[in-house]
């Protein structure tokens, strides 16, 4: 343990010894990655949820479901058109598992 690390801290690092635990926490944790990947370069382009959905043809709601972690739905499809929209693009990497933790450290 380290002199800084909190309770929770110390919680976390046990629960991800159990594989399954530590499967599901990465699965969240690249949902959460692109959700605020959306949500920031919706910022960075000063545009508001119902701007974007504008320029989608969609509701307002359709984006705040992209930009929501615990939103499981995410199409690939969706993403890219996000993306494009506001002048950027989706790199997708696929990583066998074998070389999954090599590739998370890097």
């Amino acid at each position: 343990m380290t002199e800084n690390q909190t309770n929770f801290d110390q919680y976390l690092e046990r629960k991800l010894q159990d594989p399954e635990f530590s499967k599901r926490f990465a699965e969240a944790a690249r949902a959460w990655d692109v959700t605020l990947q959306l949500a920031a370069l919706r910022g960075a382009r000063g545009l508001t949820q119902q701007q974007v959905a504008e320029m989608l043809g969609t509701k307002q709601q359709a984006v705040a479901r992209l930009e929501n972690p615990s939103y499981m739905g995410h199409s690939l499809s969706m993403i890219r058109r996000y993306a494009d929209a506001l002048g950027a693009i989706v790199d997708v990497r696929i990583i066998p598992g074998e070389h999954l933790a090599s590739a998370v450290a890097s």
